[in-house]
């Protein structure tokens, strides 16, 4: 609409009885063409840029920052003047502006589209000239004067019967048939006008368009768009309409969803309010408004920036903080607006002549050239990569300072204050080192986010910082090819209680700042057994008692290359003695090749289990085993397979006694054969699996080192790659198993994954790698 007209208020709305939904929410462009910051539906209003300069953005700019659509100034030829308004005075619906022809329009679809970018027209509809312009050429070289525009044509029969300007917005039909500011007011009830207006819209479609903005769209009956629309060669072509609503009028915003979304004008004085104010309450911004999928949202438009009805480039720090705000936060279908500086309101773009507008250029600080800014291309990839995500970890200080995040794909911190603001933020995000976004385009700026979600800044005053997974360090171009190893684990220290080993040691560090692990090695006896585990502490369990235990820990990076630290430094424990009240470990050998081994015992003078016995799981290359209580009594027992086969020491039975206890071939022998001459190896499970907040992934198994198929025994596995899990742990080598993935919650519900178990068997070397997708 023209700059000038009364501002007025935009009452809370919700869908309108019998209103049927039409586009919702703009989508992503077909076919999707990537760029470093994604892509998504993130519109970028380009006031009067001409098309070879849009075009000549999008390719440079525009589409390798991951906007979605631009949105030109109106196309068709209108009346001639320097203003900025004239391009809202239709002469015809022939595409040659002051902006450029037809064929700098085409040219400026196709590049686009190339890049990324789909085209939104700002239509202009309602009305053609005023009529106190009286008579003239058109910019395409037409003539037309009141009730006469031979270019279309329309003659007096298809222009509304009100002919004095709108005077009341508490009248309808005051305000969609008379003239505004003496506009003429098209007769959209009309089939011809409707035949008119549609054919306009279809040779755009036809050029290529992605969709359209409709201008005063309120002063048009909602019921004649759907009309026009139905006219359409692609009814389902994205609309979103200006309907300023006020309270107590008539004309409400959420009328028109039957033919398309709808601008929420009360969401941009909203920002303009708290940025002014307190932005601890921006958490309730869609309160009351159209529902977020129907709503289309911007900061300031070509109207509102001049007649002070929201913010605008002038307000400096504050309106990048606004748009941060908007393209963060999950309400709508955001637009950016970048035009040029002014004073004059009705002052058309630098240079502009009657007939014609120069090129933009971003080297002339006149024009504002948003889409460049830093703040402004970060914030539209973080856009790309939370969208669909809800928020979390929403934090305020009750004044000026708020930080939220968005699932465990990005986080926001922003300071409406003068003065720097530093603390520590908890938020949903996997641990990694994040790009902030808004500081930098290189990633210069970084932070590190812990394994409990943590991480400590400073933002600056009037400042923001955003970070989110589609930006970390390590997908950097200077770690790419990562060669660097990270740097040597200190402080490595040993603390024995009993038979377990609580290790501790320094963070090492990394070139590229990558996720590290670390491979704990402990040596006894001649045997080493490694452990991988992420942070800087882990336990070592189930050890031989009364054993010296040295042990060294390794770093190893996240890159593709894996680039491994050297040793530490040897840090050195050893194990208690066995205390009288324990247990014995029976290890049975595998040699009979039975298909399956059973314990049958009694301790001590106690009961006999129930015959054939207990079931032992495999514990390392040749050997069953079961831990049996006994506290300090012997086990008397006997083998089978279950079918009958039995080894019982030749009716004598084996009488076992010790920690550790080995039968085999009749003979009994104190020790652990998985510590000696077994081996143990890592096992790698990993698993692309999405979660809802609160739940984590676990395996389950058929092994009682996999919890034996019990999901209250399952082993959870860590998101810190999320959506992909992983977990390392020690099974024995040549063990074959079946296991399954399920999801569990702080409440206990557990969801299964479909399908049949999977199997697995434990490589020679004490090694097997699983990378699976939930099912």
């Amino acid at each position: 609409m023209l700059a000038g007209l009364t501002a007025l208020a935009v009452i809370a709305s919700g869908l309108a009885a019998g209103a049927v939904p039409a586009s919702a929410k703009a989508p992503t462009p077909s076919p999707v063409v990537a760029s470093d910051n994604g892509r998504g539906n993130v519109v970028l209003n380009m006031f009067q840029w001409t098309w070879d300069s849009v075009a000549a953005e999008c390719a440079s700019t525009i589409g390798p920052a991951g906007f979605g659509y631009v949105q030109v100034s109106p196309p068709q030829e209108h009346i001639q003047g320097t203003a900025w308004w004239t391009s809202y005075q239709p002469v015809s619906y022939k595409i040659e502006s002051k902006l450029g022809n037809r064929a700098e329009f085409q040219n400026m679809v196709s590049t686009c589209k190339t890049a990324g970018v789909g085209i939104v027209v700002d239509a202009v509809v309602n009305h053609t000239a005023g009529a106190d312009t009286g008579s003239g050429t058109g910019t395409g070289g037409t003539s037309y004067s009141v009730d006469n525009f031979p270019g279309v044509p329309y003659g007096a029969n298809d222009f509304n019967d009100c002919r004095a300007n709108i005077t009341n917005y508490g009248d309808r039909y005051n305000v969609q048939n008379c003239r505004l500011v003496s506009l003429q007011d098209l007769r959209t009830g009309s089939d011809y006008v409707r035949g008119k207006i549609a054919g306009y819209m279809n040779d755009l479609i036809g050029l290529g368009v992605a969709g359209f903005r409709f201008d005063a769209a309120k002063h048009i009956p909602a019921a004649d768009l759907e009309a026009i629309k139905a006219k359409l060669t692609n009814p389902n072509v994205y609309w979103v309409h200006e309907v300023i609503g006020a309270a107590g009028e008539p004309i409400q915003p959420s009328e028109y969803l039957g033919s398309g979304d709808s601008h929420e004008f009360n969401y941009a004085r909203t920002l303009k309010s708290r940025f002014d104010g307190s932005i601890a309450s921006l958490d309730e911004i869609g309160n009351g408004l159209l529902t977020s999928d129907r709503a289309g949202v911007f900061v300031d438009n070509h109207d509102t920036e001049r007649n002070g009805e929201t913010m605008n480039y002038k307000w400096g720090a504050k309106y990048k903080l606004a748009n941060a705000f908007m393209l963060s936060w999950p309400y709508g279908s955001p637009s950016v607006y970048t035009g040029y500086t002014w004073t004059d309101k009705d002052a058309g773009a630098p240079g502009a002549t009657s007939t014609s507008v120069p090129d933009a250029s971003c080297s002339n600080s006149a024009w504002t050239c948003t889409q460049r800014w830093t703040e402004i291309a970060g914030m539209v990839g973080f856009h790309n990569t939370v969208e669909g995500t809800s928020v979390t970890n929403w934090w305020d200080d009750g004044n000026n300072n708020i930080a939220y995040g968005r699932g465990a794909k990005g986080y926001v911190a922003i300071n409406n204050t003068a003065s720097a603001v530093t603390r520590t933020y908890q938020t949903s995000l996997p641990a990694n080192t994040y790009c902030d976004v808004v500081a930098a385009k290189d990633c210069s700026k970084t932070y590190t986010v812990s394994a409990s979600g943590t991480f400590t800044a400073t933002v600056p005053a009037y400042g923001a910082l955003a970070l989110h997974v589609g930006k970390l360090k390590t997908t950097q171009p200077e770690c790419a090819n990562d060669t660097t190893a990270p740097s040597v684990p200190q402080n490595v220290k040993a603390t024995a209680a009993g038979t377990s080993i609580a290790v501790t040691w320094a963070a090492s560090t990394d070139d590229c700042a990558s996720p590290l692990t670390y491979e704990v090695s402990r040596t006894a006896g001649g045997t080493t057994v490694k452990t991988t585990v992420t942070g800087t502490s882990t336990t070592l369990t189930g050890l031989t008692a009364s054993t010296a235990y040295s042990i060294t820990v390794t770093a190893i990076d996240g890159s593709a290359a894996k680039n491994r630290s050297a040793a530490s430094a040897a840090a050195t424990a050893t194990t208690g003695a066995l205390p009288v009240d324990t247990t014995t470990t029976v290890y049975y050998s595998t040699s009979k090749g039975w298909n399956a081994y059973k314990v049958h015992y009694k301790v001590g003078a106690g009961a006999w289990t129930t015959a054939p016995g207990v079931d032992m799981a495999a514990a390392c290359t040749g050997w069953v085993s079961r831990e049996i209580p006994t506290n300090g009594a012997t086990v008397t027992a006997a083998f089978t397979n279950g079918s009958g086969t039995w080894d019982n020491n030749g009716g004598k039975d084996f009488s076992l006694t010790g920690q550790h206890v080995q039968v085999a071939g009749g003979a009994i022998t104190a020790g652990n054969p998985c510590e000696g001459g077994g081996t143990q190896g890592d096992a790698s499970f990993s698993v692309n699996a999405t979660t809802v907040l609160g739940q984590n992934v676990y395996v389950v198994g058929s092994i009682a080192a996999l919890g034996s198929w019990a999901p209250a025994s399952a082993k959870q596995l860590s998101a810190a790659s999320y959506p992909v899990w992983k977990l390392t742990l020690d099974l024995p080598a040549g063990t074959t198993f079946e296991y399954k993935y399920i999801k569990k919650d702080g409440a206990g519900n557990v969801v299964w994954e479909s399908g049949a178990n999977r199997t697995a068997t434990v490589g020679a070397n004490g090694a097997v790698t699983l990378n699976d997708t939930w099912k």
